[in-house]
């Protein structure tokens, strides 16, 4: 197929005016929903396998429905009819934000069931983008099909990206389970699934239109497809499944390793019950018993949850003091999550709140502490307060009255491995360790400067509490996951109430615990040592989001080559 004769297509289609189908729209909210992970209610009552897991499956579908989905409409009506669908399959997809609100948040129930339409709203104008701009500039063939999932990738980083981001649920990451194409995210991240999802899918999608006769049933048109559109297809599978052979032989480059054993706790506090003075006692003997029990196992690390340290750990001796018992008594290292904070001394008050991790040697003493950078909006932080910060409050009343202080940029632990007190060298050996604290895991970017930085390893702390029995916390362990690949470093995920976990530098979850129960998952991670070449440092890791900007000049080339073959034809056309 030639550039006029897509381009033909094209305006035909663009021209042409149909009443909706309503078949792949509901296949579209379908596909999208059940792409990603999902708590199944009442199963883990029942003894029953409690998550639901289609993406392998269904990742293809959401790009196929949606292209034959705006088949044959208008721009502006593919846009139009693409914003609906889409908002009204996030607001169902986005349900889990009625949890948050009104349970966690103290939000009314009238108010709690708008709670959806907020993300949904966000996220429903770049499925209207796509649309319009799959049927203003794409078309059949094979080019046609790589310049929508480029399209589709741009679209992704942008929804990553426009008003502080809301990654959430981008079309990658139901591919997490496809172990050997992850390796391809060691070059260009979450988004180069993306593109092979929506190129597969978009080619299913024509395959699809072309048996029934394109988008007008004229006969003619129905025939050419038929020639093309299987070929494409055939050829698009042949490529993935050359690209998974890719993924699966990018190993991770030798270096010298140290095995470190170590635990994540799960301490399963209610989100009710953690900021509340009287419960700080059970809270803390809660993560202690746990993490004894962890150490009698031999582990060299224990990793805490986001805030799991139920006080002000730099400013209460007595507290410090039962960490470091625990610390030194069993030669471990503990990385915890707690409030940091900032003492003005003239004032005698805390003038500043930190989402911190905290890190306390083998010796016990108070080594080093990292505070999170990306904040979540009305969360920890109210945007412009001092205007609309009562209104919110009133509507509220779980929200704190001061806003937590973001940190001034990710950087990693320098943590003693185990067994390392006295070396030839006479000094201890060290590894370096990103602290991602849960929201900041969304983020590809920001994730993988720990990797540029030397990391070895990623410590995630969450606290996944707000969510409640939902499919938002396998979801989030999803996307940590890819974390893992993107930067081809192993991660110990530790959870308030699940899912913690223990994640290969493959992208593998190896172990994980159930949701809103007390454990802890014990296992076994290669690190690096500093100095040494660094598996780490992956090309995604070390350069970003070039593949991003590849999809953009690509766009760009296609947009300039329909306008020359435009400006060629005789009549204008």
């Amino acid at each position: 197929m030639t550039a006029g004769e897509g381009a033909d297509h094209s305006k035909q289609a663009n021209s042409f005016s149909r009443p909706i189908r309503w078949g792949p729209w509901i296949a579209f909210g379908l596909a999208t929903f059940f792409a990603f992970p999902h708590e199944i209610p009442f199963a883990h009552g029942l003894g029953l396998p409690s998550v639901i897991d289609l993406g392998l499956l269904l990742t293809w579908v959401v790009p196929a429905s949606l292209v034959v989905a705006v088949d044959g409409l208008a721009p502006r009506r593919a846009a139009k009819a693409a914003f609906v669908g889409s908002f009204l399959t996030h607001v169902a997809f986005f349900y889990w934000f009625l949890v948050v609100t009104v349970v966690y948040a103290g939000m009314p129930l009238f108010l709690g069931l708008l709670a959806p339409l907020v993300p949904a709203l966000y996220v429903a104008p770049f499925s209207a983008l796509f649309a319009w701009g799959w049927t203003r500039f794409g078309g059949r063939g094979l080019r046609g099909a790589l310049f929508g999932a480029a399209l589709w990738v741009l679209l992704d980083w942008a929804r990553g990206h426009v008003m502080g981001g809301f990654p959430w649920a981008t079309l990658g990451y139901g591919l997490y389970l496809d172990w050997p194409l992850l390796g391809l995210t060691r070059i260009a991240g979450v988004y180069v699934l993306s593109f092979v999802a929506a190129l597969v899918g978009i080619l299913l999608g024509q395959v699809f239109l072309a048996g029934r006769g394109g988008s007008q049933g004229d006969a003619g048109a129905a025939n050419a497809n038929f020639e093309n559109a299987p070929r494409n297809f055939v050829i698009a599978i042949a490529v993935v499944l050359a690209l998974h052979g890719v993924g699966f032989a990018l190993a991770i480059p030798d270096a010298q390793t140290r095995s470190v054993k170590v635990a994540a706790i799960q301490g399963n506090i209610d989100q009710g019950e953690k900021w509340e003075a009287d419960r700080s006692t059970r809270i803390l003997e809660t993560y202690l018993s746990l993490s004894e029990h962890a150490a009698e196992e031999g582990v060299d690390w224990i990793v805490w949850p986001e805030t799991a340290v139920p006080g002000v750990l730099e400013n209460d001796s007595i507290l410090r003091g039962r960490l470091a018992d625990l610390a030194t008594r069993h030669e471990v290292s503990l990385i915890v999550g707690g409030m940091g904070v900032e003492i003005d001394y003239e004032q005698r008050r805390f003038s500043a709140f930190f989402d911190s991790a905290f890190l306390l040697g083998p010796d016990g003493a108070l080594e080093d502490r990292y505070d999170k950078t990306h904040l979540v909006p009305f969360g920890e932080f109210v945007p412009l307060r001092g205007l609309l910060g009562q209104f919110f409050q009133s509507l509220a009343t779980g929200l704190s009255s001061s806003d937590v202080t973001p940190g001034d940029r990710p950087r990693n632990f320098s943590v003693i491995l185990p067994g390392t007190g006295i070396e030839e060298s006479g000094s201890e050996k060290r590894a370096l360790v990103g602290v991602p604290i849960c929201y900041e895991l969304l983020f590809p970017d920001l994730v993988r400067r720990f990797g540029r930085e030397g990391a070895g390893a990623l410590l995630a702390i969450t606290n996944d509490a707000w969510y409640g029995r939902t499919g938002a916390p396998h979801q989030f362990l999803a996307m940590t996951a890819m974390r893992a690949a993107e930067n081809g470093i192993p991660v110990v995920r530790a959870a308030n109430t699940g899912v913690s976990a223990l994640i290969d530098a493959r992208g593998r979850v190896q172990d994980r615990s159930p949701l809103f129960e007390e454990a802890y998952v014990v296992g076994t991670i290669e690190m690096p040592l500093i100095g040494d070449r660094n598996p780490a440092s992956t090309f995604y890791a070390r350069f970003g989001d070039l593949f991003v900007l590849c999809c953009a000049f690509g766009c760009v080339a296609e947009l300039i080559m329909q306008a020359r073959a435009r400006r060629s034809r005789p009549d204008g056309a």
